[in-house]
Order: structure tokens, then sequence, then C-alpha cells
């Protein structure tokens, strides 16, 4: 590689990693969202808040275009996981030892460094299908973090977990997020409206171990069910639909019932738009 494509390549690793950070950021921004965090409330958790989120995203932003920045020198998923590990400790000092991003890290980070391997390569493909290409044998095979809430709701309840998620491409944000915010174009021109349809798009669509996690099979199947009418209810085209969100974000939060995973997947929607795919 020459030095003048080195350097284009580090001028889009740091472009990488803020927008990374921003989409984590708007995720976090968006109201209401059933049971998770916002500036309005702390919905289902008592250990965080939107500052503390807003924070820790921020941490992050250099170990996003870190991350890209190996993915553009072509690098394996060990090299990867270090970073990761790495991002993992300061996000946990940023937060006083609050886990507001583990999987952030993970799913978002793979996503990084296929957008620096793409623009270093100019390879083909989304940058879910460079994930599975890439890295997708090595996260099948890699070590499991036995002790993470989702990978314990994983083993508990036989869920596939991001694990699987990123092994495969990402098959949730290119079959249902990223077709549910396009959908969302055709019902509001609310930027806002669109983020909150496609995360209870996802709701309905994920096994979301985080809902496993904290409510079982009942959890994820009572969510799913609210989730599932209120889209069938017109979902963010009606002119109703924020205080039917609230209500559906209040059910939850009485319910310490958390869709993680999906805020997570939401953030990820976001910047693979941004991205181009």
């Amino acid at each position: 590689m020459t030095a003048l494509a080195r350097a284009a390549t580090a001028i889009d690793s740091a472009s990488i990693g803020r927008i990374a950070t921003d989409c984590l950021k708007l995720e976090i921004a968006t109201y209401p969202k059933p049971g998770l965090v916002s500036p309005v409330d702390t919905g289902a958790h008592d250990d965080m808040d939107a500052a503390m989120m807003n924070r820790s995203a921020e941490t992050l932003e250099p170990f996003f275009a870190r991350l890209a920045d190996a993915g553009a020198a072509g690098a394996g998923m060990d090299r990867l996981r270090a970073i990761g590990i790495e991002a993992e400790v300061a996000m946990m000092a940023a937060t006083g030892g609050v886990n507001t991003h583990r999987g952030a890290i993970f799913g978002m980070g793979l996503l990084c460094a296929a957008a620096g391997f793409r623009a270093a390569y100019r390879a083909s493909g989304t940058l879910g299908e460079i994930v599975a290409h890439r890295w997708g044998a090595e996260i099948r095979r890699g070590p499991v973090a036995l002790h993470s809430h989702g990978s314990t709701a994983a083993r508990r309840h036989a869920a596939g977990g991001a694990r699987a998620e990123a092994a495969t491409g990402f098959p949730s944000l290119y079959d249902i997020a990223l077709p549910a915010l396009a959908e969302a174009r055709l019902l509001t021109a609310e930027e806002e409206a669109r983020r909150v349809h496609a995360l209870i798009a996802l709701i309905v669509g994920v096994e979301d171990t985080n809902l496993l996690y904290r409510g079982g099979t009942e959890g994820l199947a009572f969510a799913q069910s609210r989730a599932r009418t209120f889209l069938a209810s017109g979902s963010v085209a009606i002119p109703d639909w924020r205080a039917r969100a609230v209500a559906m974000h209040e059910a939850f939060t009485a319910q310490r019932l958390s869709p993680g995973g999906c805020a997570d997947l939401l953030a990820m929607a976001l910047f693979v738009e941004a991205r181009g795919a």
C-alpha cells in the first residue's frame, strides 16, 4: 500500500469511528424506546442513564477507529478481539464498572473493521458479508464470554445470540432493520419516529438475549406480542403513535424488560445505512 493510500485509510478510519459513535448516540437519544435508556428516563435500568451511555459511546470512538485500521490492515479475529477487550476496559473505566456497550463493541466493532477492509481493498459486498467472509469461521471458533448476560441467555434458551448473528453476516440488520428504516420513510418524515419503527420491528423479529435473560421465554413473548400489535396498528404512521409507544415503554419498564440487543442492532443499522450497506 502506498503512503498516499495509507494516509487516505487513516482519514477514513477516523471517520468510521466518528460515525459509529454518532450512531450509538442517535440510538441513545431516541424516545420512546420500550424499556431502554433515553434522555427522558432510564427505562428498566437502575444502573445507567443517558449521560453515562453518551460518555461510554464517546470513549469507544478511538477504538472503533483502531478496529477500522485493523480491518484495513487485513487483521485476523485475534487482533480485533484484543482491541475489543481494550475498548471494554476503557468503557468500564468511563462508567464505573457498568456494562453500557459490550454488545456494541462486538457488533459495531466488527462492522467498523469491515468498513476499514472495504475501504483499503475496495472489496465488494455488504459490510455484513465481509464480516462473515473474513472472520465468520474465527467468530464461531472463538472464546465465549461465559459470564455475559447474552451468552448466559443463549445457553439457557438455545438462542443464537450475537456470535451467530455476526458469523452469518448480521441477517437481522439486512433482513429486518434496514428494510424497516426504508419502510418508515413511507410512514413518516420524522427521523426519530423512523428509528422507533425500526427498533420495534427488530423486537418482533429477533430473539433478543437481553430480553431472554431478564424475562425468559415469557418475557420475550410478551415483548414481541406488544411490538407486533404496535406495528399492526399502524406503527408511527398514525397520530397517536407516540402515546402508544410510551405506553409500551412503560409496560416493558414495569416488567424490567430491556431489548438491549435490538438497541445495539438499531445503532449498527444506522451505521450500515450511513456507510452505504
